[in-house]
């Protein structure tokens, strides 16, 4: 059983039909010779195969996607690590700081 994919991962849905193999011109102007698909099988079977490579496509896309964004994901996080230690660090310095300056600014009125 295939599970769906995760929200942020786009996904096949429909199936657009090539413009007529005809209609599109190669570099040198000529007409371009239509797909051996199209040559050699009758419609239905001609379908049937189109629809077959839709979904290998889309499952070899999806595939191809996760990792790519797996790898930008990693590879951000790692870059950002060193940033958020730093910010991080600042943070609680000035925090501590603060607190470090109410609690003597206390103990300096709790003497006078």
């Amino acid at each position: 059983m295939v599970k769906p994919p995760p929200r942020f991962v786009p996904t096949l849905t429909e199936v657009v039909p090539a413009p007529p193999a005809a209609s599109v011109p190669t570099a040198q102007g000529q007409p371009a010779s239509p797909p051996l698909v199209h040559a050699v099988l009758p419609g239905p079977l001609q379908e049937q195969i189109i629809h077959r490579v839709m979904q290998r496509v889309d499952v070899s896309l999806e595939r191809r996607l996760r990792e790519a964004i797996a790898t930008v994901v990693l590879e951000q996080t790692r870059l950002l690590g060193p940033l958020l230690k730093e910010e991080i660090e600042l943070v609680v310095r000035q925090s501590v700081s603060e607190a470090v300056a109410a609690e003597l600014a206390l103990l300096g009125r709790s003497e006078t």
